[in-house]
């Protein structure tokens, strides 16, 4: 295949940004190609790695989000996945198809809705997602015969963290992108420890919180001593709301974003942010490590975008997608995927094996959370599609939008 990577220099410039840019980078480069900043050349929304045609043991789609995977800029290519498809002889054709979790539903729902294929075999969207899938029963059961990688090696944590899917027997763990909270070190020598830190006045204007309502509610929730995953209801959902809207009203809080407040810590519009751990990652080793970032005593959020196998596809290639899956769960293989990734990883031993991939990634408690960082990571209970409409409306409300 052709490198994903443009020619055009003002499109390779917003192409490293959004590298850098660790979670909602498909929203920029989707602008990019608004812009008409050589959107052909981006190559993005369809991209297969490897072999042109099927594989001499069969062929499988994976849709996935950009830039979740081990992408080689040299060869154009993802060298686990080049590996695992010259090892199987299965042909994997790779498509970053997944821009946001309700758009590409929207893309699907209707073939799900009759048990048709999608057009992918595997697809990574995240849980709180998944969940509705679970429920509508719109997805396969995996066979666990054909996973034991997954068996040995799934961290302890997720075998329950999907709250309609105990036990992950329609959910596979991809990546866990996790959320806590940030601070410029030297402007805020103290930290911040509680939610009433975020109120200091001199940093009245300086906070920003995510726009990812099930992040920054969560982490409120976990603040005022709610578990996110929990038994909550609209009593301890008013009280997170009414003090997210508190501060934005007042001005503490200066902003609501996306991926984008990364240019606020950078520019010290913003000292102090609830944050995603890939994003600061990134960041630090870009600007001489000007910021911390600490999972709180009262919990940050965890979530999971986990590989599911749509109903309307054929057992054969629904085998094929196991054994791809298992493949990944060979910590040696993970520990590539997660130094470029940089989100946990689900896979057990992926720590040791980073030691090899990349030493100075082996310690750093953004990717591997230590076993209190693990007590403190929290999901997001998943909602009936009634308290999704109504939540998600009240956010957006108290956001003006």
């Amino acid at each position: 295949m052709a490198s994903r990577m443009p020619e055009d220099p003002v499109v390779r410039s917003l192409v490293n940004m959004v590298r850098q840019q660790q979670f909602n980078r498909r929203q920029v480069l989707r602008g990019a190609a608004v812009a008409g900043a050589g959107a052909g050349a981006l190559g993005l929304a369809s991209c297969s790695g490897g072999g042109s045609g099927g594989g001499e043991n069969g062929s499988i789609v994976w849709g996935n989000w950009t830039y979740y995977l081990d992408f080689n800029e040299e060869t154009g290519s993802w060298d686990s996945l080049d590996a695992f498809m010259e090892e199987s002889g299965i042909d994997v054709q790779y498509v970053e198809d997944i821009d946001d979790n309700n758009t590409f539903y929207g893309k699907i729902k209707d073939q799900l809705a009759l048990d048709q294929h999608t057009g992918y075999d595997v697809i990574t969207m995240t849980d709180w997602m998944n969940g509705r899938l679970v429920q509508a029963k719109q997805i396969q059961e995996f066979d666990y015969a054909n996973l034991p990688n997954v068996k040995a090696n799934l961290v302890d944590a997720q075998w329950d963290a999907l709250d309609v899917d105990p036990g992950r027997k329609f959910t596979i763990p991809w990546q866990l992108p996790a959320s806590g909270w940030v601070w410029n070190t030297e402007a805020v020598p103290n930290g911040i420890k509680t939610l009433d830190d975020f109120m200091n006045p001199d940093l009245k204007g300086k906070v920003v919180v995510l726009s990812e309502m099930r992040d920054t509610m969560g982490m409120i929730l976990a603040g005022l001593g709610y578990d996110p995953k929990g038994a909550w209801g609209d009593k301890e959902w008013g009280e997170a709301l009414q003090w997210l809207d508190d501060g934005l009203k007042s001005g503490q809080i200066g902003n609501v974003k996306g991926n984008s407040y990364t240019q606020d810590l950078i520019t010290g519009d913003a000292l102090a942010a609830m944050a995603w751990t890939g994003d600061v990652i990134m960041l630090n080793a870009e600007n001489d490590n000007q910021w911390t970032l600490e999972i709180p005593e009262s919990g940050g959020m965890i979530a999971a975008d986990s590989f599911t196998v749509p109903n309307g596809t054929e057992a054969e290639q629904k085998g094929l997608v196991e054994e791809l899956i298992n493949y990944y769960y060979d910590p040696e293989v993970m520990a590539k995927v997660a130094d470029y990734v940089t989100f946990v990883p689900p896979v057990k031993g992926t720590q040791e094996a980073m030691k090899e991939v990349n030493p100075e990634n082996a310690d750093n408690p953004l990717i591997f959370p230590s076993e209190q960082d693990w007590t403190r990571l929290h999901s997001f209970r998943t909602l009936s599609p009634e308290e999704d409409k109504k939540y998600s409306d009240e956010f957006q409300k108290v956001l003006g939008l």
